[in-house]
């Protein structure tokens, strides 16, 4: 099975983390698929993505003390395989799992997804559950040295053929329910653990040997982050998105050093495998962390962000309550100019950073459009400028050329050898060249 055409394009979709943490339900869950199928898919949105601690029966109720309760009562069937919590999720009884909330989101013509942890339950080794397919346990390919440290749900699993085992039997039932895109957490950046023994490299191959394995096209995301620049080849081998940052939220000291780690990664961004800027805090966002609140950015600081995520081409997850949308967010998810620059034949690049500004430009190969995008990453208003020989040599042997601004619709014609704007503090003026 080839990654690379299943997920061409970077994936787009809703995650219910940013408003929901760990408490989403399944009525919650239908809620954002129906809005979505019905204001967003046409605009190439299609992934429903449940995210951390659907198994667990205690999710949110000690809220004031753990994110992740300690030990807590995690929904699990013989083989040590959570299952989702039929609480939260009553489709799921009688061994259903997600298949039925997987059949429906897929009745509305989109896909789904959910988030899982790195490793096998910790419970799961403890009862001796039989990992299926073998004659062991699970106490036998559980490493208990391998704990994530900040969620105590599960252990590391050894790379052994009984520990690939246990992966490919959670493959296979992800595969049954209809699972179609999967967030693995804990696996992508070992420097969480300084110097303490860490699986994720082993874990992350053995999760893509089992999902070749389980028969259908299954997109694999990596968290958290930042991933690590050396091992780009290794991501790109198995995984068709990787996060190149840690938890991102709507703050702009944390939006402005993206620009550096887009420049970074700018050169690994190929077809079904995407360096990941992490969800879009955008909408009505903390519900489940108990501060719901409408997001911090400001207009041009999300106009900042859509921008530099279509440019670089990263995956877009909104994290938004999608039934609370409001106008304006859902002009920035249903930009298609802004969108075109996702296509498989665009590639996006720095040309220049500083702590004031940024200059980035994308080249649509197939229709041979170039875009650029000018970008004030300063405090005050400002004049940024590009020379177009910088964007193109083709470009000085034509007097006039028309620029199409993808934010505002309206188009202007310039003689000048330099496209030049002025720019509101922590905004962006992004164009189309048009000859």
């Amino acid at each position: 099975m080839d990654k690379n055409n299943f997920a061409k394009t970077p994936p787009m979709g809703w995650n219910s983390y940013d408003y929901y943490d760990t408490c989403v339900n399944e009525a919650q869950v239908k809620a954002n698929a129906d809005y979505m199928a019905a204001h967003l898919k046409n605009f190439g949105w299609e992934y429903v993505v449940v995210d951390i601690q659907w198994y667990a029966n205690g999710a949110g109720s000690m809220r004031d003390r753990f994110q992740y309760i300690p030990f807590d009562d995690l929904e699990m069937d013989r083989y040590g395989r959570l299952q989702p919590a039929p609480a939260r999720f009553p489709s799921s009884a009688g061994g259903r799992g997600f298949g039925p909330l997987a059949e429906y989101v897929h009745s509305l013509g989109l896909k789904f997804g959910i988030h899982i942890m790195r490793g096998i339950p910790r419970r799961a080794a403890q009862e001796h559950c039989p990992v299926l397919g073998t004659d062991t346990t699970a106490n036998l390919v559980a490493d208990p040295s391998s704990v994530c440290p900040w969620n105590p749900d599960m252990y590391g699993v050894y790379d052994t053929q009984e520990g690939q085992a246990y992966y490919d039997s959670l493959l296979s039932m992800y595969a049954q329910w209809g699972v179609d895109f999967i967030k693995c957490d804990d696996i992508c950046d070992s420097r969480l653990y300084r110097e303490l023994p860490f699986n994720g490299w082993a874990e992350t191959r053995m999760l893509h040997r089992a999902i070749e394995k389980c028969g259908r096209p299954i997109v694999l995301s990596l968290s958290p982050g930042p991933a690590h620049i050396d091992r780009a080849w290794e991501y790109a081998d198995c995984a068709n998105m990787w996060r190149i940052t840690d938890d991102f939220w709507d703050k702009w000291e944390l939006l402005k050093a993206m620009f550096w780690r887009c420049e970074l990664w700018q050169d690994h961004v190929k077809k079904g495998c995407f360096p990941d800027c992490d969800m879009l805090p955008l909408g009505y966002l903390g519900k489940g962390f108990g501060e719901e609140r409408f997001t911090n950015f400001t207009k041009e600081e999300q106009k900042t962000m859509m921008t530099l995520w279509c440019m670089f081409r990263s995956p877009l997850m909104v994290g938004a309550e999608l039934t609370r949308m409001d106008e304006w967010t859902l002009s920035l998810l249903t930009n298609t100019d802004l969108l075109a620059l996702l296509k498989e034949s665009c590639h996006g690049v720095q040309l220049v950073r500083t702590q004031e500004y940024a200059v980035w430009k994308s080249r649509d190969e197939e229709s041979a459009s170039l875009y650029v995008a000018l970008f004030n990453l300063g405090e005050e208003e400002a004049e940024i400028s590009v020379k177009l020989a910088d964007l193109d040599e083709k470009l000085s042997a034509f007097p006039t050329h028309r620029l199409f601004d993808l934010w505002d619709k309206t188009e202007t014609q310039t003689t000048s050898p330099v496209i030049s704007a002025a720019v509101p503090a922590h905004g962006v003026k992004a164009y189309k060249i048009q000859d």
